[in-house]
């Protein structure tokens, strides 16, 4: 099990109690750094609590054309994410479009998956979906901010395409990984994107983080990713 979500290469040591494994990786991609232990804890717990705004005026388009080359690598943001993510990965023309790989163990499920250009088993998931980001923060963003959002390898994350498909915007109050050793992870990384952007939780939510960061204490909380804010050649509808 792989913790992703950054920008730079890292080691990364994840503590667990009660169902997240004790592990040390080497994230291709992963976090620049990580906070001290148990500063997931601290930060779910400083999080803002606010009610759900309406999904009134929601659209993709409003956090600007899937996968924007916003790092400026002449790679679009998801071959940068199944760069990261996938091993075995081979490409077709050059080094940036991804053919063919494979998610050895999806964080999601726990099942090895294989990706195949055209007829992908493999989604990448925004870890704070970006529905559920429009409802506690991001409705009231300049574009560059939820371009940025949209783009950042902090929030995104190389999955099984059905079991994502099961999320669809929820979050932590509402979805949660099958795979139970991934939870304290994952958990950790939507605090960490939230905290990033300052978006706001529900009281659920905010419970929900607490209760799944009590049960591995340790956790460590990413951080790394892209700016905040998108370069102004990026629009947004």
């Amino acid at each position: 099990m792989r913790l992703r979500g950054g920008a730079a290469a890292a080691v990364v040591l994840v503590f667990a109690v009660a169902g997240c494994k004790a592990e040390t990786t080497v994230g291709s991609g992963g976090p620049e750094e990580t906070g001290g232990s148990g500063a997931a804890l601290t930060a779910a717990e400083s999080l803002t609590v606010k009610g759900r705004a309406p999904k009134t005026g929601y659209d993709r388009d409003r956090f600007g054309t899937a996968w924007a080359d916003t790092d400026s690598n002449d790679c679009d943001t998801r071959d940068d994410i199944l760069k990261r993510d996938l091993e075995d990965v081979k490409f077709t023309g050059g080094d940036c479009k991804v053919s063919y790989g494979v998610l050895e163990s999806d964080p999601y499920s726990g099942k090895e998956v294989t990706y195949r250009r055209g007829r992908s088993q493999v989604d990448i998931d925004h870890v704070v979906a970006l529905s559920d980001a429009w409802q506690k923060g991001a409705k009231y963003w300049d574009a560059g901010k939820r371009i940025a959002l949209a783009n950042d390898p902090l929030n995104l994350l190389a999955v099984d395409a059905s079991t994502n498909r099961s999320k669809g915007d929820g979050d932590t109050a509402t979805w949660l990984p099958p795979n139970k050793a991934y939870r304290c992870t994952y958990v950790a990384a939507q605090v960490a994107v939230k905290k990033k952007y300052q978006l706001w939780v529900t009281a659920a939510e905010k419970s929900a983080m607490e209760k799944v960061l009590k049960g591995c204490p340790g956790q460590r909380l990413p951080t790394g990713g892209n700016p905040t804010q998108a370069p102004p050649r990026f629009h947004a509808d």
